[in-house]
């Protein structure tokens, strides 16, 4: 069927006959304003086809790009978040936590999962900024802990990746309790000698960077992610000076010794596969 006819006073195309492009079917680079079809997007890795910026994904994307056959087994699936202060702002952090859930899917800002990378046992706990900003509460802190126990007890490599704007206030203190939580389980981590590799994609700040994310045998992130505890307008205001260019970028943070290396994703599940042969 034509996609428009013609009629004395011009080209008009009959509101039935017009045709919609569905939804999804292409992707816009915030960076370069590059458009490419999704499933080329997707092809890359969820990387920019024309200037490699690297979009924030999920648990899911990561799954599927890590594990071997897209195979692996998640750990504690079911865990979600009680309300231990019976917290509430602009709402209930109860109804909060409900409704995320129904959004996202998602039980919480952190799924933990084991499987093989490259035939390399490994433990991977991956988090959700989607989950209100993959902040961290109790259940981020509990599974990751779970997470390392597992890596201990099967000897295989542990790989956290860490996407989050820090700690979760509507938890207050049980939320920081997590950082010395997650600390304390990675050494004994370390004196089994079990290799753990951090990865820290944007944004990366807060409590977890002060603590699990700063602590691998190898700590790599992506280009350009956001890395940092505080954010630039309060470090601005707190030292009263301009901050340099590029401040808290993955690749400012490596200059300056905190990061071993930056790791393109289309290479992620390679250089994390030779990693573990590495140390193993």
């Amino acid at each position: 069927m034509a996609w428009f006819t013609r009629s004395e006073k011009g080209i008009n195309t009959p509101t039935e006959l017009k045709k919609e492009a569905p939804d999804g079917l292409w992707y816009k680079c915030p960076e370069c304003k590059t458009v490419m079809l999704t499933s080329a997007h997707q092809e890359n890795a969820w990387t920019c086809t024309s200037c490699n910026h690297h979009e924030r994904i999920g648990s899911a994307e990561y799954f599927e790009l890590l594990f071997d056959d897209h195979a692996f087994t998640e750990l504690d699936p079911d865990m979600t978040s009680a309300d231990p202060l019976g917290f509430k702002d602009t709402k209930d952090y109860k109804g909060r936590v409900k409704q995320t859930i129904e959004k996202t899917g998602l039980k919480d800002a952190v799924r933990t999962a084991y499987g093989k990378v490259h035939g390399q046992p490994i433990t991977v706990a991956c988090m959700d900024f989607g989950f209100i900003g993959g902040s961290m509460g109790s259940v981020v802190g509990e599974k990751i802990a779970r997470a390392i126990d597992h890596a201990l007890e099967t000897r295989s490599g542990l790989m956290i990746i860490s996407k989050t704007g820090g700690a979760r206030m509507m938890e207050a203190g049980f939320s920081l309790m997590q950082m010395a939580k997650t600390s304390a389980r990675l050494a004994r981590l370390a004196e089994a000698k079990v290799p753990y590799i951090s990865l820290l994609t944007d944004p990366t700040t807060g409590g977890v960077t002060a603590s699990f994310a700063m602590l691998g045998d190898f700590n790599i992130a992506e280009p350009k992610a956001l890395i940092g505890f505080a954010g630039p307008r309060v470090i601005r205001e707190t030292i009263g000076k301009d901050l340099p260019e590029g401040f808290q970028s993955a690749e400012f943070v490596q200059e300056h010794g905190f990061l071993d290396f930056i790791v393109d994703r289309k290479l992620l599940k390679t250089r994390v596969a030779n990693l573990l042969k590495m140390l193993a």
